[in-house]
C-alpha cells in the first residue's frame, strides 16, 4: 500500500524548497555585496599606506633641513602609530565600518613581503635624530609593496564583484526555472487531474458508465479518482440491474397498494350497519380474497363456556366442518392464538406420514398452509380468523401486520355491535318500565275498579234493580275513564319531538287539554334561551302532560295557568291550577297520585332538572319543573 501524500503537502514542500533556495540566493548576495563593502574600504586603507610612507620620509628629512627635532619626532612617531592602526585593521579587519581583507594565499603572500619591507625601513622612519636620510629608491621599493597589496585587493574585488553578477544571474535564471517549475508542478498535480476529472464527468454525462481515471497517486487527486471509479462502477451496476429493480420495487408498490386498497375497503365495511353475522362474512369474503387464501372461518369465544365456535366459513370441506365446529381454548392453533393473543402461522410439510397430533384436519383437508390470527378488542381476545392455503407459504412481515390490524378492527366492530345491541336492550328496559308505570298509574287502576264495580253488580242483580243500575253507571264512566286514560296515552308516547323551541309542543298540549276537558288554560311565555336537546324537550312536555292530567282527573279546577320562562341559564315550566288542592305533609288523597308524582320526578332527574309541587286545601296546586342549560352550553 503506497503511503498516503496529501496534495497539500507536496504544494508545501515545493514552496517552501524554492524559498528556501531564494533565501540561500539573497543571503550568499549579502554576503558577496559586504565583502566587496569591506574590500572597498581595505582597498581605501592600503591605498593610504602609500600617502602615510612618503609623508614619513619627508618627515624623516626635516630635521636635516634645520627643523624642530622634537616637533618633527612627535609628529613621526605619531605618524607612525597611526601607520600601525592601519595596518592592523587590513590584519583583522572591522566589521562595523565594514572593513574585509579577503583571506588568500596571494594577499597573504603580499602582506608578508610588506611585513618584511616595512621592518626594514621602519627602524630608519623612527631614528629621526640621526638626521639620515632614507634612500628613495628604498621609499620606493616599499611603496611599490603596497601598491602590490592594493593591486592584489582590487583583483579580489573584481574576482568578488564577478560571483556577485554570477550570484545574480543564478537567480534570474532560477525564478526562471522555478516559475517554470511551478506551472509544471501545478499542471502535473492540479491541472491534470482536474482536466481527467472533467473529461470523466463528460463521459459519464454523454452515458459512457465505462469512463474510469487513471489512479496514479495517493494524495486528495488519487482519493477522488478511486471515488469516482468506485461511482462510476456503481453507476453501471445500478443501470444493468435497474429493470430487475424497477420490477421488485414495482411489485412492492403494488402489494401495498393492495393492502391499503384492503384497509380502507374493510374500514367502509366497517362502518356500515349490518348484523354481526353479515360483518364477519364480508369480511371474511373480502379477506380471502386479498390474500388469495382458498378458504377462510371466524371462531368466536363463547362467554358460557369458554370455547371457541365456527361462527361462519367460506369454502371449508364439510368434514372439516363439522370436525372443528366448537375447540377448546389452548386446542390446536386457533386456541393457541387465543391464548397467546398472538398470530400463529404453520406451514405444513407436502408430505407427512403421521398428522394425528399437529394440525390433523387441516392436513386431510389439503390444506399446507394455515394461519390464526386473533380477533380483539380493549386487551381482550373476541375470536381468531383462519385463513387457508392450498400451497405452503410465508406470511411477510408487512402482510402479518396488516392482518392483525385488521383482527383488531374487526375485534372493534364486533365489540361496537354489542354495545349497540346492548344500548338498544337498555333502552327498551327503560320504556318497558316507562310504559309498565303508565300503564299502572291509569289502566291498571281503572280496571281494578271495574273489576270491584263488577263484583257489586252481581250482588246488586241479586237484591236490586236500582241498586244495579246505579253500578251500571259507574261501570260506564269507569269504561269511558279507561279508554280516555287509553287514548291519552297513546298520544303521551307518540308526541312529536324537534331540535326547535318546545314553546309549540307546550301550545298543542294546551290546545288538546281545552278541547277535551273544557277548561280554560291561560299560556304564558317569556324570554328567549337555547333549545333544549329532543330528549330533554321530550321529558319536560310528559311531565307538562301528567300535570295537566292530574288536573283533569283530580284537582275539579276551574281554570288553569300554564307558563314557560327562558333565560341564559335554562328552562322553568308551572303548571297552575284553582282546583281542591292537597296538604303536602299529609300527601295526596289517592295512591296512584303518588306513582304519578314519582314518574314524574324520575323525568326530571333523568335530564338533570328539578321538580316541585306546591299544594294547599282549597286552594289549587302549583307544579314547576326547572331546567338546566349548564350542559348545553358546554357542550
Amino acid at each position: 500500500m503506497r503511503p498516503p501524500h496529501k496534495l497539500s503537502t507536496k504544494l508545501v514542500g515545493v514552496q517552501l524548497f524554492f524559498l528556501a533556495v531564494a533565501l540561500v540566493s539573497i543571503g550568499l548576495t549579502l554576503l558577496v555585496s559586504w565583502r566587496l563593502e569591506g574590500s572597498a574600504a581595505a582597498i581605501n586603507d592600503a591605498g593610504s599606506l602609500r600617502m602615510r610612507t612618503y609623508r614619513l620620509a619627508y618627515l624623516a628629512q626635516e630635521p636635516g633641513r634645520g627643523g624642530d627635532p622634537g616637533a618633527t619626532r612627535a609628529l613621526v612617531r605619531a605618524d607612525l602609530d597611526a601607520f600601525e592602526r592601519v595596518v592592523a585593521t587590513l590584519r583583522h579587519g572591522d566589521p562595523g565600518r565594514p572593513l574585509f581583507v579577503p583571506d588568500t594565499p596571494a594577499i597573504a603572500a603580499h602582506f608578508a613581503q610588506f611585513d618584511r619591507e616595512w621592518a626594514a625601513i621602519e627602524p630608519a622612519l623612527a631614528a629621526v635624530d640621526a638626521g639620515t636620510p632614507l634612500e628613495r629608491a628604498r621609499i620606493e621599493r616599499f611603496v611599490g609593496v603596497v601598491d602590490a597589496l592594493v593591486a592584489a585587493l582590487e583583483h579580489e574585488i573584481q574576482r568578488t564583484t564577478k560571483l556577485l553578477g554570477s550570484i545574480q544571474l543564478g537567480l534570474v535564471a532560477l525564478a526562471i526555472v522555478g516559475s517554470t517549475a511551478l506551472i509544471g508542478l501545478a499542471f502535473l498535480f492540479i491541472l491534470r487531474p482536474v482536466q481527467r476529472l472533467e473529461e470523466g464527468l463528460g463521459r459519464l454525462a454523454r452515458g459512457d458508465l465505462s469512463a474510469r481515471l487513471p489512479d496514479e497517486s495517493s494524495d486528495e487527486f488519487g482519493a477522488l479518482a478511486r471515488g469516482f471509479n468506485h461511482m462510476a462502477a456503481e453507476l453501471q451496476e445500478s443501470y444493468r440491474t435497474l429493470e430487475t429493480r424497477v420490477r421488485q420495487k414495482t411489485q412492492t408498490l403494488a402489494e401495498q397498494n393492495s393492502r391499503l386498497a384492503t384497509l380502507y375497503d374493510m374500514t367502509a365495511f366497517f362502518n356500515a350497519p349490518g348484523s354481526l353475522e353479515e360483518l364477519c362474512r364480508g369480511f371474511l369474503r373480502r379477506l380471502v380474497g386479498a390474500t388469495g387464501a382458498a378458504a377462510g372461518a371466524v371462531r368466536l369465544v363463547s362467554r358460557a363456556d369458554e370455547n371457541l365456535h365456527l361462527f361462519v366459513e367460506t369454502a371449508l370441506p364439510r368434514a372439516f366442518v363439522e370436525a372443528e365446529r366448537c375447540l377448546k381454548r389452548d386446542e390446536c392453533a386457533c386456541g393457541e392464538a387465543v391464548r397467546r393473543n398472538a398470530a400463529i402461522i404453520h406451514v405444513l410439510p407436502a408430505r407427512q406420514p403421521s398428522l394425528n397430533v399437529t394440525l390433523p384436519h387441516c392436513a386431510a383437508a389439503g390444506f399446507r398452509a394455515v394461519s390464526a390470527f386473533p380477533i380483539a378488542a380493549q386487551h381482550q381476545v373476541l375470536g381468531v380468523f383462519n385463513l387457508f392455503f392450498a400451497e405452503a407459504r410465508e406470511v411477510s412481515s408487512e402482510e402479518r401486520h396488516m392482518l392483525e390490524s385488521l383482527g383488531q378492527h374487526l375485534g372493534v366492530a364486533i365489540e361496537s355491535l354489542r354495545l349497540v345491541s346492548r344500548e338498544r336492550e337498555l333502552a327498551a328496559s327503560v320504556e318497558r318500565g316507562l310504559l309498565a308505570r303508565e300503564l299502572h298509574d291509569s289502566i291498571a287502576q281503572s280496571l281494578a275498579f271495574l273489576n270491584l264495580q263488577v263484583q257489586m253488580l252481581r250482588r246488586a242483580l241479586a237484591s236490586s234493580a236500582a241498586e244495579a243500575a246505579a253500578i251500571v253507571d259507574e261501570i260506564q264512566a269507569g269504561v269511558q275513564e279507561s279508554y280516555a286514560d287509553v287514548r291519552e296515552l297513546l298520544v303521551h308516547f307518540r308526541t312529536p319531538t324537534s331540535e326547535g323551541d318546545v314553546e309549540h309542543g307546550i301550545r298543542t298540549l294546551v290546545s288538546r287539554f281545552e278541547r277535551q276537558t273544557g277548561i280554560a288554560v291561560a299560556l304564558r311565555t317569556s324570554g328567549a334561551a337555547l333549545p333544549l336537546a329532543p330528549d330533554d324537550q321530550l321529558q319536560a312536555m310528559h311531565i307538562v302532560q301528567e300535570a295537566l292530567s292530574n288536573v283533569r282527573k283530580h284537582a275539579g279546577a276551574k281554570s288553569v295557568e300554564v307558563e314557560l320562562h327562558r333565560t341564559a341559564g335554562g328552562y322553568r315550566f308551572v303548571v297552575r291550577d284553582d282546583g281542591r288542592g292537597f296538604d303536602p305533609e299529609r300527601g295526596l288523597p289517592d295512591a296512584s297520585d303518588h306513582v304519578g308524582l314519582r314518574i314524574m320526578r324520575e323525568r326530571a332527574q333523568r335530564i338533570g332538572g328539578s321538580f316541585v309541587v306546591r299544594s294547599q286545601p282549597g286552594r289549587g296546586t302549583e307544579v314547576s319543573l326547572s331546567v338546566p342549560l349548564a350542559q348545553q352550553i358546554a357542550a
